[in-house]
């Protein structure tokens, strides 16, 4: 069962970030899968970095065509990418050391931040991307 559906209201008209949006809302499923079906630490763990490697690319990508395209708000978005990278890594050290486990309120951070980052903060370079001719 799906945790995260995705639907056009996701959707920033931009093709390779729709493309890694969509990636990043089937790894939280993924390991939402992993917690229903109880599968190993090791298993979470696996998801879990590769989520925590693959949103470091995608905002990478994110904050490249912001620079590039002199988007006003960089500093502020990038600043909310950073608060997120340092909380998953916590969570990550906590995980890898025993001192937390996986729980449906993380599964449900993750959630919440991705939809809620995308729908809110996300929408707001869309259209200056578009405008410069990112598709």
């Amino acid at each position: 069962m799906a945790l995260v559906t995705w639907s056009d209201k996701y959707s920033m008209n931009i093709k390779e970030i729709d493309e890694q949006h969509q990636s990043l809302v089937r790894m939280i499923n993924e390991l939402h899968d992993a917690m229903l079906q109880a599968k190993s630490k090791e298993v979470a763990l696996g998801i879990i970095n590769n989520m925590a490697e693959y949103t470091q690319y995608h905002f990478s990508t994110e904050e490249k065509y912001m620079q590039q395209f002199e988007y006003p708000g960089y500093a502020a978005h990038k600043k909310e990418h950073d608060k997120f990278i340092e909380k998953v890594g916590n969570f990550k050290n906590d995980y890898e050391s025993g001192k937390t486990g996986l729980s449906f309120d993380l599964l449900n951070f993750l959630k919440d931040w991705l939809v809620t980052h995308i729908q809110e903060s996300d929408k707001k370079y869309s259209p200056l991307f578009n405008e410069k001719g990112l598709n």
